[in-house]
């Protein structure tokens, strides 16, 4: 039996009152949580948030390098503006992580919902480009297939409270799932410009018009947090900054970077941006791929807890990932677009099964008081890796060479993932 297997083996929480197990149950059939504490209110609130967040991600995602070649500019300006969102998710993250502490983590999301939304006014405002890259910095923009965001680390830190065990790497997986759906219906929705063009709204003006959808999302999650409970009644232990758990969250963190770096060089924006200068992919049809891959993604985010509880946290995390890997490699390699789709449709149905356990694992091996702190400094060093990588992918499609951003990322991740497994096999988790 792995480590994190025996640790994970805990009992199911009790209701503080009934004394009766709490049991999530199924998203989709209306019954998320049977428990009316407030810890599990806040999960729907943040389970909901979080799914507004991933449909307006999913068609941003698509539409931004569409938009940018639309405003007359190039293939390494969106590489250089990718970076400079994922820099400055970074920044925020790590402001967040040192000092985020002072104030109540329903303050700081409300925060970041009134970010968001004037990131989407002013992507519907500006044109030029070094006032995009400055809003890109500073806003809350996501150019990748999953969450990179300041959100990320204050809901992952009240979510962690919600449950105990393999009931919390099932909250995670709930919470992944609801934006891997999500996600794929807004990449579905990034198709919206090209049938606008059908009734005679111009391609331009069409894009902003999905830009404000994004700002608006933004307001309505600021209302939606404004439910959140407040210090006086939300359940969660204060937070505090990393003590004993320091050694283990900062390798971690370096092997994250790793994980991250890799994945930046293949952002959905630039996997969008690989499709329409491989195959000369329409919008509508990458819409399509991208709504079956999120799909595909949803359904592996289903599968993961009942895989976790049977071989473990950290080989699912890693078991998983490999093949992924090399469905990516072979995708790069893939003589028509037929072939590369299949391939990267299997990448998305194996890809994403580390997201909830890999979650899990780091609210599992720290304190309660620490989980705030440490999802952000494990985030921050992924955002950073992430945002230099870009860059770099967008200057090797710029030069013709197609295959390599591709190769470059499946054989870094492979790399990653047995280094996880040889540092971390030994490591017991904190329940």
């Amino acid at each position: 039996m792995m480590p994190d297997q025996a640790a994970g083996a805990t009992a199911e929480p009790a209701h503080p009152r009934s004394g009766r197990p709490l049991r999530w149950r199924n998203l989709f059939a209306g019954r998320l949580l049977l428990d009316a504490s407030v810890a599990h209110r806040e999960a729907k609130l943040l389970l909901l948030g979080r799914g507004i967040r991933a449909f307006v991600d999913g068609f941003v995602a698509v539409l931004l390098p569409a938009y940018l070649l639309a405003l007359g500019l190039g293939t390494v300006e969106v590489g250089l503006l990718s970076t400079a969102t994922l820099l400055g998710s970074a920044l925020m993250t790590l402001l967040v992580s040192r000092w985020g502490h002072r104030l109540h983590g329903a303050h700081l999301l409300r925060m970041a919902a009134i970010l968001m939304a004037l990131t989407g006014l002013s992507f519907t405002v500006f044109s030029d480009f070094w006032p995009l890259v400055v809003v890109a910095f500073v806003g809350t923009l996501n150019p990748s297939s999953g969450d990179v965001s300041v959100f990320l680390p204050l809901e992952h830190a009240r979510l962690a409270h919600a449950a105990e065990g393999h009931e919390r790497t099932r909250l995670f997986a709930r919470y992944s799932l609801t934006g891997a759906v999500c996600a794929a219906f807004g990449a579905l929705a990034a198709a919206a410009p090209e049938q606008l063009a059908n009734v005679g709204v111009a391609a331009l003006p069409a894009m902003r018009i999905m830009f404000g959808i994004y700002a608006f999302a933004g307001f309505v999650i600021w209302l939606l947090y404004r439910k959140l409970p407040g210090p006086d009644q939300a359940p969660n232990p204060p937070s505090v900054g990393l003590g004993k758990s320091r050694p283990v969250v900062v390798r971690l963190a370096m092997l994250f970077s790793v994980d991250a770096f890799a994945g930046g060089l293949l952002v959905q924006s630039l996997l969008a941006l690989w499709l329409f200068k491989r195959f000369d992919l329409s919008l509508t049809a990458a819409g399509s791929f991208f709504f079956w891959a999120g799909l595909m993604a949803a359904l592996s985010q289903l599968a993961a807890p009942w895989i976790a509880r049977r071989i473990g946290l950290l080989n699912t995390m890693v078991f998983t990932h490999i093949p992924s890997s090399l469905a990516l490699i072979a995708a790069a390699l893939a003589p028509d677009l037929e072939l590369a789709l299949g391939f990267l449709l299997l990448r998305a149905l194996l890809s994403q099964m580390d997201v909830p356990t890999r979650s899990a694992y780091v609210m599992s091996v720290v304190s309660a008081p620490e989980r705030t702190a440490a999802a952000g400094y494990t985030l921050v060093p992924r955002s950073l890796a992430a945002a230099v990588s870009p860059t770099l992918s967008g200057a090797m499609l710029a030069a013709g060479h197609l295959a390599a951003p591709l190769l470059l990322c499946g054989v870094l991740k492979i790399a990653y993932d047995l280094t996880l497994l040889a540092v971390f096999q030994r490591v017991k988790l904190d329940e």
